[in-house]
């Protein structure tokens, strides 16, 4: 079990270099069950401060601010209070949410009006060239790790630099996330997005993952230099994706409505491989097979959650 026991803050950090580079923002805990990225980003902003200490010709380019996303779930250790924040950035009530009092708000909007203004602020005051929008996440099953993109050619591009299989086509089967929200035409800078799962909510292995992708992407963005960091991030995130495909794209997801009564089968995994007619879970209406043959990604193993599974097969890279 991961550690919970450190204070846990809406901004976990923020590390500015001598030079001007690209705006880096993470967010861990959008989901308050997931507590590996929270607690990477803490320790990743502890190593960049002795960093310079310990390595005088290290450089920063840039600015890099770290958030926790859903708080108030956070501190109660659940995937979040009413409703899940990270399908509820939708730009229509994203402008309801900064025109009203966070008083009259409920808990996971309350979420959302105090990193909208942490985030714009943040923008308007480094005025940055390019917005670089990296989201940590956990899953509930064992297996690999992945990246999500968007569809910007730079999202896949530095998804790919993770060294984790990448998801094509995820965003097309859920609504409201991170990344659908945090472009360009909402940020009025250039916004690249994506999302890092870095394992399963409970394994300490996930923090060092999530660790290793973090300062990965800081290099791939031009944050710091490649001599300088060191090749255990590599391995490590190469070493848990050996065997894996490394570039998926989704066939479809099992959403869950209320009343379902949806229950996942045991023991699958990410990317575990499945024939067609498999059995991979079972509701109110009977059991759900497999359409095809293919592979399973994100069952379901929490009570709270609207996306039963994913299915995804592999593609050409």
């Amino acid at each position: 079990m991961i550690n919970r026991a450190f204070e846990i803050k809406r901004i976990i950090g923020r590390f500015e270099g001598t030079e001007r580079g690209p705006l880096l923002i993470s967010v861990g805990g959008m989901h308050g069950n997931e507590p590996a990225g929270v607690r990477a980003l803490d320790l990743i902003f502890k190593m960049l401060e002795v960093e310079p200490i310990t390595n005088p010709e290290f450089r920063f380019k840039g600015r890099f601010l770290g958030l926790t996303g859903n708080l108030r779930a956070f501190r109660k250790g659940q995937r979040f209070v009413e409703k899940d924040l990270n399908r509820q950035w939708i730009p229509d009530k994203v402008n309801v949410i900064k025109n009203t009092n966070i008083a009259d708000l409920p808990p996971e909007e309350q979420e959302m009006k105090e990193l909208l203004e942490i985030i714009e602020k943040e923008i308007e005051d480094y005025q940055p060239e390019k917005l670089i929008f990296l989201d940590l996440h956990t899953t509930t099953a064992h297996g690999g790790i992945f990246g999500i993109p968007t569809e910007n050619p730079e999202s896949v591009r530095i998804a790919l630099e993770l060294h984790a299989p990448v998801i094509k086509g995820l965003l097309k089967g859920i609504q409201g996330s991170t990344l659908h929200y945090f472009t360009e035409e909402n940020t009025g800078v250039p916004t690249v997005g994506l999302c890092f799962e870095s394992g399963q909510h409970n394994d300490p292995l996930s923090i060092n993952r999530a660790i290793a992708a973090l300062i990965n992407c800081m290099r791939t963005i031009g944050c710091v230099e490649g001599h300088h960091v060191e090749n255990r991030h590599d391995s490590l995130l190469i070493e848990y994706s050996a065997g894996l495909p490394q570039v998926t794209e989704l066939i479809t997801v099992h959403s869950i409505k209320e009343g379902d009564n949806f229950r996942m089968e045991p023991d699958f995994e990410n990317f575990q491989a499945v024939k067609a007619g498999t059995i991979l879970a079972r509701d109110r209406h009977g059991e759900i097979r497999a359409p095809s043959d293919c592979l399973v990604l994100m069952p379901l193993y929490q009570k709270q959650g609207n996306d039963g599974f994913f299915l995804i097969q592999t593609v050409e890279s």
